[in-house]
């Protein structure tokens, strides 16, 4: 099971971070222009959230009973040693704040009438995800 979870937590993010980036260069160029939000702008937001979450609910069931993660808490010390404090606290942390942005501006996106607004909240929320996302990548054990 451990295993598994890993395997879709590596796997997942070759399709998230592309789609993120899509999602932002898309949004800012349009929060610029005067079209509608459509079912497209709708969907990429919408799906761009459903896999940064289930990114999040994998990468929490691996914190919790994987090999990385919450048991580097009950090291001493392991603050000290920097893979271990990646792992154990600022992924994690990171990470739960990137998703947060993320759900924040979807969620602020869906209340707004005006489209440009609309663009506007998606682009800067999930440019800020996007932005921490790409900061505690553990892209040594990543691209390996």
């Amino acid at each position: 099971m451990i295993t598994g979870l890993q395997h879709l937590h590596s796997s997942i993010p070759y399709i998230l971070l592309p789609l993120i980036v899509i999602a932002v260069i898309v949004f800012w160029v349009k929060s610029f222009g005067t079209g509608a939000f459509g079912k497209t702008d709708k969907r990429l937001a919408l799906i761009t959230l459903i896999l940064s979450h289930l990114q999040l609910v994998f990468g929490l069931l691996l914190y919790f009973i994987g090999p990385k993660g919450f048991i580097y808490t009950s090291v001493s010390g392991f603050m000290k040693d920097a893979v271990m404090r990646l792992y154990a606290v600022e992924h994690i942390a990171v990470m739960l704040i990137a998703i947060t942005l993320i759900t924040i501006g979807y969620s602020r996106a869906k209340r707004q009438p005006n489209a440009g607004k609309k663009f506007r909240g998606l682009a800067l929320f999930y440019s800020l995800g996007l932005v921490l996302i790409l900061s505690r990548i553990p892209w040594e054990a990543w691209l390996s």
